[in-house]
């Protein structure tokens, strides 16, 4: 299996990880520690160092009654960052909604638009389907950041029927748009507008999820609320719980994981593929760089 990117016909054989660069001074977990161009740039050469196979660099903070920036305070944030980032030789992500951000992204050579509401917005999905080589990551989301607290408390009578009929939606009209499948990866949306019980079982019927929809799917638990319900820790001293939600999701067929704390999960990850597979040199074989498409 792979996913069909811009640059890369990213292979699939083993978890990837990717490294988030919140270039915002908002975000839940790092806010404001990678905002601005100097020190956004300098993260994601740092999560590259620790072992990142795809850097996804977002200028919108998506927490609970987050403001959103408007559009040309978002390309500010972002664009100087992924320009940066395209040069590095992996896979690059853009995390946004807004059309025109994935426009100028994808025209700078960015390989995926990750987008938390799932190619709704006017034109976004239309930009994807103009650019015939792009990666996207569909995630599902009920209402809005502003309303996620409340759409939590409503919760869900069959939360891993109800996401996978939204994704299915989604994927459908991709399809009708021109985007070819494999260009698409699917996200369940943990944290987002579900409570604990909500999340938990979403987790527990990942693979499920997966089999109905057919494409990958990348799961980011990474510091979120759910694992500070468990644990009682607050969110930087949430590492170890991290780790293990990573585990369990890859347990449950999750592709790829998109983490904040990238070293710890490549070493969780690289002890977890030579138990399975029984041999250290399983990593180095199953854990060769993207593929580059053919020009």
């Amino acid at each position: 299996m792979f996913w069909q990117t811009s640059r890369f016909r990213i292979h699939l054989s083993r978890p990837l990880v990717m490294g988030i660069v919140n270039a915002t001074p908002d975000s839940f977990s790092d806010g404001g520690r990678h905002a601005g161009e100097q020190a956004a740039c300098a993260h994601c050469d740092r999560l590259l160092a620790e072992g990142a196979d795809i850097l996804d660099i977002g200028g919108e903070s998506t927490r609970p009654d987050a403001t959103a920036p408007d559009v040309d305070e978002e390309l500010r944030r972002v664009l100087p960052v992924l320009r940066h980032a395209v040069s590095l030789g992996v896979p690059v992500s853009v995390d946004t909604s807004q059309p025109a951000v994935m426009q100028a992204a994808l025209d700078l050579g960015v390989d995926i638009v990750n987008d938390v509401r799932a190619l709704r917005r006017q034109g976004a999905l239309a930009v994807l389907a103009g650019h015939t080589r792009a990666g996207a990551c569909l995630m599902h989301l009920r209402g809005e950041p502003a309303t996620m607290r409340a759409e939590a408390e409503i919760g869900y009578a069959d939360v891993v029927a109800e996401v996978s009929d939204f994704l299915a939606a989604r994927l459908a009209d991709c399809a009708t748009a021109g985007v070819q499948r494999d260009r698409l990866v699917v996200d369940p949306g943990y944290g987002f507008a579900k409570n604990a019980h909500d999340n938990l079982a979403l987790l527990a019927g990942q693979q499920a999820l997966q089999a109905r929809l057919g494409v990958p799917v990348l799961a980011g638990l990474s510091r979120k609320t759910l694992l500070g319900q468990i644990t009682g820790r607050p969110v930087d001293q949430r590492l170890a719980a991290s780790l293990a939600a990573a585990l369990a999701a890859v347990a449950r067929g999750a592709a790829i994981v998109r983490v904040h704390d990238v070293a710890a999960t490549v070493d969780a990850l690289k002890v977890w593929e030579s138990v399975l597979h029984g041999r250290l040199e399983s990593w180095v074989v199953t854990f060769a760089a993207p593929e580059r498409c053919p020009t």
